[in-house]
């Protein structure tokens, strides 16, 4: 088989103080066996790292240097528009792969145009027989949250069955062309987390399909940028959960979400935090709740870059 019969996959990954673990990312990607492929490593604005080694280390890649850090969906926009492949895959800088992860998304997306999105199975790296991400339960769209299938159990070949799911993750996902073509970018509005599942919502609003195929294998080093608890964490995801109600949200269950949240949630998680004592991620996220009652009206929240 020519290289010409293999369609062009466009790999993408963001790197913000971490040339270290993204040059890891990409010694495992030198190694896989889809023969095809076009990376490109965006830098958001580091402060902490110097990123240059990235490029001596790895001379075959594209690295694009930000002006500022335009968090997750930002920084994976600015190479979206620079992509040429037919597909693009959206990878954490924090994970390695096995050398046959590629094959089997792509041979998914080519069964069927309706494919919009397929992710693999994600296992931890530092607990290699852990699974991460072996697809999303649906989301409820009252309380949104929704359960990671396989979440944290050991994987015996329990999940190893192709399956829709309503949501890929944003660890390790490839999009179709055409499906950015129709939906537009990720909003970058969200900066960090939650990014990934407005994407998803608002592709299969337009009437595409979401699989997770286990015959594709991604480790991932969890956290590694943000902390597994910190304040930009605690910030941007409850700010984030917000965020994904306001856009995805619609009627009664609107209204009821707006209950859940005003008079359930919010006041749990303060309590939570005064408690506990955690006195910064308490200010945290009072700040989070605090950017939505200032952008009550604000038209930018429901904005999608193009």
């Amino acid at each position: 088989m020519s290289i010409k019969e293999f369609p062009l996959v466009t790999i993408i990954t963001v790197n913000y103080n971490q040339t270290e673990i993204t040059c890891q990312l990409l010694a495992s990607l030198r190694k896989i066996s889809y023969p095809n492929i076009e990376i490109f490593v965006v830098d958001n604005a580091s402060l902490r790292d110097d990123p240059s080694p990235i490029k001596l280390r790895y001379p075959e890649i594209e690295i694009i240097l930000s002006d500022q850090n335009l968090g997750f969906a930002g920084g994976n926009n600015l190479a979206i528009r620079k992509a040429r492949g037919e597909y693009i895959l959206l990878i954490n800088n924090d994970t390695e792969v096995h050398e046959g992860f590629l094959d089997p998304l792509i041979n998914k997306m080519k069964a069927d145009p309706k494919i919009g999105v397929v992710s693999p199975k994600i296992r931890y790296f530092f607990h290699p027989d852990i699974i991460q991400y072996a697809g999303f339960e649906p989301m409820s769209p009252i309380t949104i949250r929704q359960h990671a299938i396989g979440f944290n159990q050991k994987d015996n070949g329990q999940y190893d069955v192709e399956q829709l799911t309503d949501f890929g993750f944003g660890a390790a996902m490839i999009v179709s062309r055409e499906v950015i073509n129709k939906v537009g970018l990720m909003a970058d509005i969200f900066f960090l987390y939650y990014e990934e599942m407005d994407w998803m919502a608002r592709i299969r609003r337009e009437g595409f399909e979401i699989w997770y195929v286990p015959d594709s294998l991604v480790y991932h080093k969890d956290s590694m940028t943000t902390g597994p608890e910190s304040p930009l964490k605690t910030y941007y995801l409850n700010r984030g959960r917000l965020l994904y109600m306001r856009r995805n949200t619609f009627g009664f269950n609107y209204l009821l979400g707006i209950i859940y949240q005003g008079f359930i949630a919010i006041p749990k998680n303060i309590f939570k935090y005064i408690y506990c004592r955690q006195w910064i991620l308490l200010k945290s996220y009072c700040q989070a709740i605090g950017w939505h009652l200032s952008h009550i009206f604000s038209a930018s929240v429901y904005e999608n870059p193009k």
